[in-house]
């Protein structure tokens, strides 16, 4: 979503720090631009001019224009007032409540409401091991509680049983009573909705909360339709008042202005944001992370938690205690690749990392295509369990039946050899503990590449003290670290992207290394 407003702010950017020294006129001629980008990303004016007069008074002083990094201090700047108008720290759901408690989501008619209620019924069910209950009052809009019944077994979440004739208000303390009795932590109310605001919807949404008395009311609010979100935001809160905005479809192609006026012109916090139509597509808003990624520096923390929620830790260890030793079949090349497919492919793994932003047009380029992973586990999955144990069996009459079977050309399986025989050397190597990335990894603990030990949350201290490696003044990534460790297929050594060796097609430009196999390829 904020693709646009990121490349046209880090291009601002990066030529103030190209400049040995600054002046006022150089600092105010950035900020111009800044505020034109800001503004074209559709971010409310009242919050443009705050943004721009606040940056602007601390990066004229004397300290900033005459220090040694002048542009690296303008960035920090900025960085950190993008964070305070995101609302400074993220504020997660609050559930420091007696139970059962309600939390109650509100907003228009095809915001997704039912579609978010579910997906935080799942998260606070696997995340929080709270019992929920789900309960559709929207008796308006057809089927509408089917929808959420349907979801709900999806999902695994319990449903209230759908009683015909029920006002909404009934439905709710029904809801209540039924998670008194059958043990519940927690009830969502999916309220109805209208294609505008009105008076009955108000006052119904006023009849429920005093029925139900609920610990949350989270505003749910499509991030695609700009600054109506944010009246939206306004008025629900005048008339019910909100504790919290729920935003969907970040995913999407919008100039995100709305998430970064939210909080600034409602003074609520953005608690979590829908990032696609999966049921655990939810994410916690994190200001910080979001100025981070804004502002091309990845989101390495998010990457890590991603790692640690969606890779199998005992599938992990084994493979790094068989890496130690030096052994890294195509059965290990075919996990190692799952896990990345896990993680959002490639492209979504370099999304994350800091400094890529720099390299976009070489990455776009390049022609990754994330689909080249699924048709590398076929070739795999084409072969014999001995030839998958030991790929040096495989002469030319087997590739073309590997090929045939797997519907690539024999070009595709022995590309697939070749990355597999550098990614062995080089997991021989992290092995023995020769070169940067075994040595990197042998100081954390790292057996040979498996999923690395790390905390989140004090990675994300971390960052924010500057103590990780290769960051600006005041904890900001200054380029991209050397070594991430514990990523699929040996992943760990990106310095410049350099260390893929055998991953890709065509050559990336500016000599930032080959990715053999993950271009577009041919279509069968």
């Amino acid at each position: 979503m904020f693709e646009s407003l990121s490349d046209r702010l880090s291009g601002i950017l990066d030529k103030l720090t190209r400049r040995g020294a600054l002046s006022e006129a150089d600092v105010s001629e950035a900020l111009r631009e800044v505020r034109r980008a800001l503004i074209e990303a559709d971010v409310a004016l009242p919050v443009v001019k705050s943004f721009t007069d606040k940056v602007r008074s601390r990066a004229v002083g004397q300290e900033v224009l005459k220090s040694v990094t002048p542009g690296q201090q303008v960035v920090k700047i900025v960085h950190d007032q993008l964070v305070e108008m995101l609302g400074g720290a993220g504020e997660p759901i609050d559930l420091n409540a007696a139970a059962p408690f309600a939390i109650m989501m509100v907003g228009l008619q095809g915001s997704g409401k039912t579609t978010s209620t579910a997906k935080i019924a799942l998260r606070l069910t696997k995340n929080e091991r709270r019992k929920v209950l789900m309960a559709s009052l929207d008796t308006r809009r057809p089927a509408a509680q089917e929808q959420l019944k349907v979801l709900g077994e999806q999902t695994g979440i319990d449903t209230l049983p759908i009683v015909a004739g029920q006002t909404p208000v009934q439905i709710a303390s029904r809801a209540m009573t039924a998670a008194r009795l059958g043990g519940y932590d927690i009830v969502m109310l999916d309220t109805a909705g209208r294609t505008h605001i009105d008076e009955p919807l108000m006052v119904e949404m006023a009849e429920i909360k005093a029925a139900t008395n609920p610990h949350e009311i989270l505003l749910v609010a499509d991030s695609l339709t700009g600054q109506d979100a944010v009246n939206l935001a306004t008025s629900f809160d005048e008339r019910v008042g909100i504790t919290g905005i729920v935003l969907t479809r970040m995913d999407g192609d919008g100039r995100g202005g709305a998430a970064l006026s939210m909080r600034a012109v409602t003074g609520k916090p953005v608690k979590l944001v829908g990032t696609g139509e999966k049921a655990d597509a939810l994410e916690e808003f994190h200001p910080a992370r979001i100025a981070d990624r804004i502002l091309g520096m990845g989101d390495i923390v998010s990457l890590v938690e991603k790692a640690a929620r969606e890779l199998d830790q005992e599938k992990a260890a084994k493979m790094a205690a068989r890496m130690q030793k030096g052994n890294f079949d195509l059965e290990d090349l075919a996990e190692q690749l799952r896990q990345m497919e896990k993680l959002g492919g490639m492209s979504g793994i370099m999304g994350m990392m800091p400094g890529v932003g720099k390299i976009k047009k070489q990455l776009d380029a390049a022609n990754i295509d994330d689909r080249v992973i699924k048709r590398q586990v076929a070739i795999i999955q084409s072969m014999t369990p001995q030839e998958r144990r030991k790929p040096d069996i495989l002469k030319a009459s087997r590739k073309k039946r590997i090929a045939t079977g797997s519907g690539v050309d024999v070009a595709d399986v022995n590309k697939l050899l070749k990355m597999h025989r550098q990614m062995a050397d080089m997991m021989k190597q992290m092995g023995k503990g020769k070169g940067l990335l075994g040595k990197m990894m042998g100081g954390m603990g790292l057996p040979g590449g498996g999923m690395p030990n790390i905390d989140p949350k004090e990675l994300e201290r971390m960052a924010q003290s500057g103590q990780l490696p290769g960051q600006l003044p005041g904890g900001l990534p200054g380029q991209m670290p050397g070594q991430m460790p514990g990523l699929p297929g040996g992943l760990g050594g990106l310095s410049g992207l350099g260390g893929l060796g055998g991953l890709g097609g065509p050559k990336l430009p500016g000599g930032l290394g080959g990715l053999p196999g993950l271009g577009r390829g041919k279509k069968k």
